[in-house]
């Protein structure tokens, strides 16, 4: 006599089920993603021109909250100078170019 295997099916589904992020939050947060993005680039476009002159396609960080910005040509510099004024706050990097976007696609 032959014993047939039962297989159960699998549910696929999260691991921690419980700590889902609600639609509601996630909308939230985008909300604000863009918000500070358009303050960064509108900042962006205010010191671009002056700055594109001397320091062509250098990195510039800029802090959305206040304004402030630091440049090098070196990325990792820039955010190290960033992060030294501003350790936990959200900062936008840009590059000196004409259209202050840092890698290609």
């Amino acid at each position: 006599m032959t014993r047939i295997k039962l297989v159960r099916p699998r549910h696929r589904g999260r691991i921690f089920p419980e700590f889902t992020i609600p639609p509601e939050e996630l909308a939230r947060r985008e909300a604000e993603r863009n918000t500070r993005c358009q303050k960064a680039r509108s900042f962006f476009e205010q010191v671009a021109p002056q700055l594109r002159e001397d320091h062509y396609n250098w990195f510039i960080i800029i802090e959305p909250n206040t304004g402030d910005y630091f440049i090098d040509p070196d990325e990792e510099v820039a955010m190290q100078k960033a992060r030294q004024k501003y350790p936990i706050g959200w900062v936008v990097i840009f590059r000196l170019n004409e259209t202050g976007t840092c890698g290609k696609i």
